[in-house]
C-alpha cells in the first residue's frame, strides 16, 4: 500500500528533475531561437543559478543571512586563474606567484573544481569561528569576512594583480557547460536538503530551542552546509572568470552580494525552486529592460527607456514583491508533480 508519506517523498524527489528540465528548455530557447547576445545571457544566468543555489544550501536551510558568499566566488575565480593562465602571462601579470602555481597549466574543469575546493576549505576554517555566533552577529561576521577578502585581494598585487584586472583567461563556459554545473548544484542541494543534516538544520531554523532540546548539534550542521555552499560559490566564481575572460576583486564584492540576495529573496528563501526561479526572473527582467534601454520599434514608431531605467524598475519590482509576496514568488513551495500523478505512477510500478 502506498502511504501519503511515500507519495510526498516521491513528489519532492521530482523537484530537481523538473528544475533541470526548466533550465534545459531555457537553454534550448536561448540558443535556438535567440541571437548570440541571448546565448551569452543564458550562460551568465546559469552561472548565477550555480552560485545562488550554492548560497541557498546555507541560507535557505539555516535561516542565517550571509553577506560573505561572494568572497568564496572571488577565491574560486582567482584559484582557477592561477592554475589555468599560461605561465608566460602569469610571469608578466602575477610575478609573485609561488613556483608551483607559476608553472601550472591546468584545464579549466579541474581548475574550477580546485577553486571550489579551496573556497570550501576557506569556509570550513572561517566558519569554525563565525558560525559559533548567531543571528545578526553571524551575518555581520560574514560581511567582515567579505570585506577582508576584498581588501587582501585588492592589495596583494604581486599575486592577485591588485585592483588591476587579470586578463587572458580561457573562454571555456558556454550555455551547455553552465547548464551542467547548474544541474549538478541543484542535484547536490536537493540531496543535502533531504539528508539527515539538512533536516536537522531546518529544524534549528524553525525552532532553535526545541531543536537543541532534541539533541541537534546546530553548529556542526551549519558548518557542513556553509562548507558545501562555499564549494558551489567558488566554482561559480571560476566559471564567471572563464565566461568573461577577465576578473578583478570588485567583481566579487557588494554588487554580486546584493544581486545574489535579491535573487534568493525574490524567488523565496525557503525553497530550492525559489532560488532557481528568482535567478531566472531577475535575469530575464534585467535583460529585457536593458534591451528596451537600447531602443525598440513598434511599426514605424521607436521607443527607448532612459539610461539606468532598468535598475530603478527592478528595484521597484522587488519592493512590490516584498510587500505583496514577502515569502517570495514561490512562497516556500517546491515545483513538483501532482500527488495524483505520483500516486498513479507508484501504484503502476509497485
Amino acid at each position: 500500500m502506498i502511504t501519503q508519506h511515500t507519495i510526498r517523498r516521491r513528489m519532492s524527489a521530482t523537484t530537481p528533475a523538473l528544475l533541470a528540465l526548466i533550465l534545459l528548455g531555457f537553454v534550448l530557447a536561448a540558443t535556438l531561437l535567440g541571437d548570440r547576445a541571448t546565448a551569452r545571457m543564458a550562460a551568465e544566468t546559469l552561472i548565477r543559478v550555480t552560485m545562488v543555489v550554492g548560497f541557498w544550501i546555507f541560507v535557505g536551510n539555516s535561516g542565517v543571512v550571509s553577506f560573505g558568499h561572494a568572497a568564496f566566488g572571488c577565491i574560486g575565480a582567482y584559484v582557477s586563474a592561477w592554475l589555468t593562465l599560461k605561465p608566460a602571462m602569469k610571469a608578466t601579470l602575477l610575478p609573485g606567484l609561488p613556483g608551483y602555481l607559476a608553472a601550472a597549466d591546468w584545464h579549466v574543469l579541474p581548475a574550477a573544481l580546485a577553486g571550489g575546493a579551496v573556497a570550501a576549505l576557506a569556509a570550513f576554517v572561517t566558519g569554525a569561528a563565525i558560525l559559533r555566533l548567531s543571528g545578526i552577529a553571524a551575518s555581520i561576521a560574514t560581511f567582515a569576512f567579505l570585506a577582508m577578502i576584498n581588501t587582501i585581494w585588492a592589495n596583494w598585487t604581486p599575486v592577485t594583480g591588485g585592483t588591476s584586472s587579470v586578463v587572458g583567461l580561457d573562454r571555456y563556459v558556454t550555455p551547455w557547460v553552465a547548464l551542467g554545473w547548474a544541474v549538478a548544484a541543484i542535484a547536490i542541494a536537493a540531496v543535502y536538503s533531504a539528508s539527515a543534516s539538512g533536516l536537522a538544520l531546518r529544524a534549528t531554523r524553525e525552532d532553535e530551542v526545541a531543536a537543541s532540546a532534541s539533541g541537534i548539534d546546530r553548529y556542526r550542521h551549519r558548518l557542513l552546509a556553509y562548507t558545501l555552499s562555499a564549494f558551489f560559490c567558488g566554482a561559480g566564481g571560476a566559471l564567471m572568470g572563464h565566461f568573461i575572460g577577465v576578473i578583478s576583486p570588485d567583481d566579487f564584492y557588494l554588487s554580486l552580494t546584493f544581486l545574489m540576495l535579491a535573487m534568493l529573496v525574490v524567488g523565496g528563501v525557503a525553497s530550492l525552486s525559489g532560488a532557481v526561479v528568482g535567478v531566472l526572473f531577475l535575469s530575464l527582467a534585467v535583460e529585457a529592460l536593458v534591451r528596451m534601454e537600447k531602443g525598440f520599434s513598434v511599426g514605424e514608431v521607436s521607443f527607448a527607456l532612459p539610461p539606468g531605467s532598468q535598475a530603478i524598475i527592478i528595484a521597484v519590482a522587488m519592493i512590490l514583491i516584498l510587500i505583496f509576496r514577502p515569502a517570495g514568488l514561490l512562497a516556500g513551495r517546491e515545483i513538483m508533480l501532482s500527488a495524483r500523478w505520483v500516486a498513479a505512477r507508484s501504484q503502476t510500478n509497485d
